[in-house]
């Protein structure tokens, strides 16, 4: 029988990765709260017509890449592939929204059927903020600050870039979108097959190509500046004077129109060079019309989402792993001997008595030289060593440290847990998901 594996696409999160994941998780809930942000739960299946309606029909997810079904009931279903309509649904129909401001985040699961990628899976997962009834461009700057404070708090301040374009209201675009329809069927026979089947449908979706000879044609089309109204040209001036009055610095990127369609005026993403071609880490902007979309009652919004795949492999990229975000076991019972239910018991002790620290218990025997290793494995900050030998449970048991930390000594049973606690006290903090 062959053996099992996962689905292509799906990736599984192994014991020696999830220490950075927990780490990213802690980080960003401690940025959050320190904006006011509330976190928000929703199913990660949603009835198809929300994605249709809010994403938009002629978009690559909707086409190609949403994992959607009719279920047992006649129900069209999928899998959500990002978070913010299932958010904006959650928040409307339990009224978050009516005459209220709120500031939400979320983590989970999302699904895309993509071609895999080094960073980029079919089941991939997120963190994402979502601020509702604020019109200014105030918003727009905290919801960036908010992302710079994270990116400051993992060790990446300065290791990512802020890209920026301000896209205009839905008036704007509808101007600017028919005279790059024009442009671009004028040159159509220089571009791809895909982009020329957007030019009526999505011309938008034509400037983020990255076919070379569609991308020439895109770099020269008619510049959106041109078609922008007073009021967007103003709140987009606000807000880079706001970015300008919190020392976060940007490039202005004229490309970026982002893959959903739902924005308008400010669209942004934070990106790096060291990923090679899937160097966006971060991406988000103003959302002024998709609550009424949706049926709600008009709410302007901005939000951004965090790819933590790629986040993670950033963190690997550039060594900016810190020793909290690896696993490590502060004590490890070594046990020779028919010993077992006294060094479970004395586990019990220490647990109890340091409860934000982890304790291991060697279960099943072995070698000493076998159990030392497994420790070493666990990265462990003391050793307890417990050898019982023919009159039973040992009196004493040994303290040792495998980084030489401290001199090996030996105390009784009784003074074992005050002994370990001053060995504690000189060791790293402890780790705070325990």
């Amino acid at each position: 029988m062959a053996r099992l594996q996962a689905i292509r696409g799906m990736n599984d999160i192994l014991p020696d990765q999830t220490a950075l994941w927990q780490h990213l998780e802690d980080s960003f809930r401690a940025t959050v709260d320190s904006f006011g942000y509330r976190e928000i739960r929703f199913p990660l299946i949603e009835q198809t017509r929300l994605f249709r309606r809010s994403i938009g029909e002629v978009t690559d997810i909707v086409e190609k890449e949403m994992y959607s079904f009719e279920d047992s009931g006649g129900d069209h279903i999928s899998l959500r592939p990002e978070g913010t309509a299932g958010c904006v649904r959650a928040a409307e129909q339990h009224g978050l929204l009516y005459n209220r401001q709120q500031r939400l985040w979320y983590q989970g699961a999302m699904f895309r059927r993509e071609r895999p990628q080094k960073g980029r899976y079919r089941q991939f997962h997120q963190f994402g903020v979502e601020a509702f009834g604020m019109a200014g461009p105030d918003i727009d700057a905290e919801v960036i600050e908010l992302s710079a404070a994270y990116w400051r708090r993992l060790g990446l301040g300065g290791k990512l870039k802020l890209e920026l374009n301000n896209i205009g209201s839905a008036e704007d675009r509808k101007r600017y979108g028919g005279a790059l329809g024009e442009y671009l069927l004028s040159r159509a026979d220089e571009i791809d097959a895909a982009a020329r089947s957007r030019i009526h449908s999505n011309p938008f979706r034509v400037l983020d190509s990255k076919h070379p000879g569609t991308r020439k044609v895109a770099d020269e089309a008619p510049a959106m500046a041109e078609y922008l109204s007073p009021e967007s040209v103003a709140h987009y001036a606000a807000l880079k004077e706001l970015l300008r009055a919190a020392g976060i610095r940007h490039i202005e990127n004229p490309s970026l129109v982002r893959g959903l369609d739902y924005y308008n005026y400010c669209v942004f993403e934070w990106t790096t060079d060291a990923l090679g071609a899937q160097g966006a880490v971060c991406g988000g902007g103003r959302y002024d019309g998709l609550v009424a979309q949706l049926g709600g009652r008009p709410t302007p919004a901005a939000g951004f989402a965090i790819g933590i795949e790629r986040l993670a492999l950033l963190l690997e990229t550039l060594d900016r792993i810190p020793p909290e975000a690896q696993f490590r076991a502060d004590v490890c019972l070594v046990v020779l001997g028919p010993a077992t239910t006294v060094a479970q018991e004395l586990a019990r002790r220490l647990r109890e008595a340091f409860p934000a620290r982890s304790v291991v218990c060697q279960c099943g025997g072995g070698k000493y030289a076998q159990q030392v290793k497994r420790a070493y494995d666990l990265r462990a900050d003391v050793l307890v060593v417990m050898e019982a030998g023919e009159g039973g449970p040992p009196a004493e048991v040994k303290l040792r440290s495998l980084d030489e930390r401290f001199e090996p000594r030996m105390v009784t049973r009784d003074q074992c847990v005050a002994a370990v606690g001053e060995l504690l006290s000189l060791s790293p903090p402890a780790r705070q998901d325990l």
